[in-house]
């Protein structure tokens, strides 16, 4: 099983290299352009594997540039505040 073909695994690792990257003092607006980029490399080149992924790229693909910006904030803050499992 791929990391993210489970929900769990797939926002505890997001989660953990969030915290990763806040820890060695990475700036969150370089934090947030990276989710965006990570979301328009998943929206391209995966398939969703599972109904909340299904969800996001569902929500990404008719969001405008300013809209993904807020989806990959909300996407960090969802991982920033999940326990590392």
């Amino acid at each position: 099983m791929t990391i993210l073909e489970n929900w769990q695994k797939w926002t505890s690792f997001l989660g953990q290299n969030v915290a990763r990257a806040e820890s060695s003092g990475m700036p969150s607006k370089m934090i947030q352009q990276a989710a965006v980029q990570i979301g328009e490399y998943l929206a391209t080149n995966v398939d969703p594997k599972n109904e909340q992924e299904r969800v996001l790229s569902d929500l990404w693909g008719v969001a405008s540039e300013e809209e993904k910006q807020a989806l990959a904030n909300c996407v960090i803050k969802l991982v920033d505040n999940k326990p590392v499992q």
